[in-house]
């Protein structure tokens, strides 16, 4: 494949080809983390409103994280909410 007289090999070694995929890369990572988070929380919270969905799926990677870990020791939808304020 050529892009812009340009082969696609040469093409993937550019900074900006990298840049870019590096950044699809790291949305990726938080699409998952995202995933499986909210399945958690759903386990130990009970079906989330689509509002605390929302907001979960908006957290940096940093925090989804965070939120992951923070999860094991929650005992229910309170603590849930309790770690969004405290967090945002």
């Amino acid at each position: 494949m050529v892009i812009a007289g340009i082969p696609h090999e040469e093409l993937r070694h550019t900074r900006a080809a990298q840049e870019w995929l590096a950044e699809g890369r790291q949305e990726g990572e938080a699409l998952g983390e995202a995933k499986v988070t909210l399945r958690l929380l759903n386990r130990r919270c009970g079906p989330l409103a689509t509002d605390t969905t929302t907001q979960i799926q908006a957290l940096p990677l940093e925090q989804l994280e965070a939120l992951a870990d923070a999860l094991l020791d929650f005992q229910g939808p309170a603590d849930l909410a309790a770690w969004l304020t405290a967090n945002n």
